[in-house]
């Protein structure tokens, strides 16, 4: 219970795909996402997203800027407090790893069309990065 600080990366490519992971744990296992996890003691939040992204997908990135936090529940009772970032792709094959049952990339058009976690559209929209 409590809050788990959290950062996570809407990665785009020079074609402007976005690079989503298929969430292999709960909550919402089973549905597509941007990297992200868990901020480590003294890691900061930028950090903390581009080190998800490489772990979750082997993919390097470069953090843009900040887009905004959400709060989700984490199923046993806390929040996840979320710290997004919007990130550009640098280097690597995407292969996915760690916590992430695959990754790819995919076109705005594509989203639509995925199960994806709860309102990721939602807040790709308020960030003004979809579509």
């Amino acid at each position: 219970m409590g809050i788990t600080l959290a950062a996570a990366a809407v990665v785009r490519d020079d074609t402007e795909r976005f690079l989503l992971v298929l969430r292999a744990e709960q909550p919402e296992a089973g549905r597509w996402s941007v990297p992200g996890g868990k901020v480590l003691p003294g890691e900061t939040f930028e950090a903390a997203a581009a080190r998800e992204v490489l772990e979750e997908t082997g993919v390097t990135v470069r953090i843009e800027r900040e887009l905004g936090t959400l709060d989700r529940a984490d199923g046993r009772g806390g929040i996840y407090a979320i710290h997004d970032f919007a990130a550009v792709y640098v280097s690597g094959e995407v292969v996915a790893a760690d916590d992430a049952a695959d990754a790819r990339w995919f076109t705005a058009a594509e989203l639509v069309t995925l199960p994806l976690t709860r309102d990721l559209i939602g807040a790709l929209i308020r960030y003004g990065v979809y579509p």
